[in-house]
């Protein structure tokens, strides 16, 4: 393919391409976090699990409540009896005799040395803390949306990048066949110019394929069809104000790792308060309405019939369990000492990685601004260079020399920027700010 079939073809192929961006609706990163909000798998599983603790946190699952049920039973039976008596022995060869009774019966524990109290604010605590494990999640999911996105806009301008040096390279090779024809320029430049650009021609379509890629991920996240077209913006804002004193006080009272281990603190403090409660009296009510039929076809007795209600009453005074209460003590104990030791752990950990990301932040910040002025040397270096070559005062090799470096400016640029932002949403996400 020459030069000029070259042009044509890349010229269609942005005109198509930018047809199909109009015609698609432009992304928002808030439509993106909405999205997700809806449609993201991670997230209606976690929504699904913290529903399961509410469900689970009633009264009747903390034994607070009576059960009531229906009980029913019957029997028939037929054998030989003999039965000796006084005044003799009676035989019976075909003894037969039948039962049925029916009745409502209320069962009720009404003191269980307070284990149903500490349970039901056991109960209390894990929907509190499946709340929390759910905040988590869509922290993190907007975190990985977030991050997916700004993705996207830095393979897009990694693409615009690469667009912009071919144009230089389209006009550099017009030049160099130029320079050549009039005898100004060696064939070596001329080829130079036909090399590079065919290498920029090779990383555009391989940068294309990378933002199709990332939309992909992005469509994953958003609970969308892999290939569903969608446009986004292609910039990356920068301007957090970073106050590392209001992110240092926010961090103990808003970070969901630390709240989740100090909710888990309290459910084992619970817990050992339920096995202590084992060492108490049981009392529990039973009553219910009765009714009894018997039929036997010989005896004193050929028909009982009885209706009515009855009460009763336990009281179970543990006073031995083969050291089975005690080791569940001592369990409970020791787990309540690790909830105490994995809040520390995560307190450590947690305050650690907000001191890394807040240098990160600011490491970040001044890359980027010492970059920004780099880009601009390095591109106002290109430019010369190649009206150097336009004037038939330097070589390829300068000019490619010139274009690298600016290439890679950019690419710096453009990482820098993406990873400024990526520390500011960290940051947010440690003190429950996305």
């Amino acid at each position: 393919m020459n030069y000029n079939n070259l042009k044509i073809s890349i010229l269609l192929l942005a005109i198509f391409l930018s047809s199909t961006i109009v015609a698609q609706k432009v992304l928002t990163m808030d439509d993106a976090i909405s999205i997700a909000l809806k449609n993201n798998f991670d997230i209606l599983v976690a929504k699904n699990d913290a529903s399961i603790s509410k469900v689970n946190n009633t009264p009747g699952n903390a034994g607070m409540l009576p059960t009531v049920g229906v009980i029913s039973s019957g029997s028939y039976g037929v054998s030989n009896t003999t039965q000796k008596m006084g005044s003799g022995v009676n035989t019976y060869p075909a003894y037969t005799s039948s039962a049925v009774s029916l009745g409502a019966q209320l069962n009720w524990t009404l003191y269980d040395g307070g284990k149903m109290f500490v349970t039901k604010s056991k109960l209390n605590e894990i929907q509190s803390l499946g709340e929390i494990q759910f905040k988590d999640k869509v922290l993190q999911t907007l975190f990985n949306v977030i991050a997916a996105y700004y993705d996207v806009v830095r393979q897009k301008q990694q693409l615009n990048s690469i667009n912009e040096v071919l144009n230089y390279n389209q006009d550099r090779l017009t030049v160099s066949q130029a320079g050549f024809n009039s005898g100004s320029l060696i064939k070596t430049d001329l080829l130079q110019a036909k090399i590079d650009l065919n290498v920029t021609t090779e990383n555009k379509i391989n940068q294309q394929f990378m933002v199709e890629q990332s939309l992909k991920t992005l469509n994953l996240l958003l609970g969308r069809k892999a290939d569903e077209l969608i446009d986004i913006n292609d910039s990356i804002p920068v301007n957090y104000t970073l106050d590392k004193a209001a992110l240092q006080q926010k961090l103990n009272n808003s970070n969901i790792s630390i709240l989740s281990f100090q909710k888990q603190i309290d459910i084992a403090q619970l817990a050992l308060k339920e096995n202590r409660s084992l060492y108490l009296p049981n009392l529990s009510f039973k009553g219910g309405y009765y009714f009894n039929k018997t039929f036997n076809s010989v005896g004193t007795i050929l028909y009982n019939n009885s209706l009515g209600l009855q009460i009763g009453g336990s009281l179970t005074i543990p006073i031995y369990s083969a050291g089975e209460t005690n080791r569940k003590v001592k369990t409970a104990k020791i787990q309540e000492e690790s909830a105490q030791l994995e809040l520390k752990n995560i307190k450590l950990q947690v305050n650690t990685l907000l001191f890394n990301t807040l240098t990160d932040f600011e490491n970040q910040q001044q890359l980027l601004k010492i970059e920004t002025e780099n880009n601009q040397l390095t591109r106002e270096n290109m430019q010369i260079s190649f009206e150097r070559l336009k004037h038939g005062q330097t070589t390829s090799t300068e000019v490619h020399l010139a274009e690298d470096n600016y290439v890679q400016s950019n690419t710096r640029l453009i990482n820098f920027r993406y990873n400024l932002k990526m520390a500011e949403t960290r940051l947010k996400q440690l003190v429950s700010e996305l």
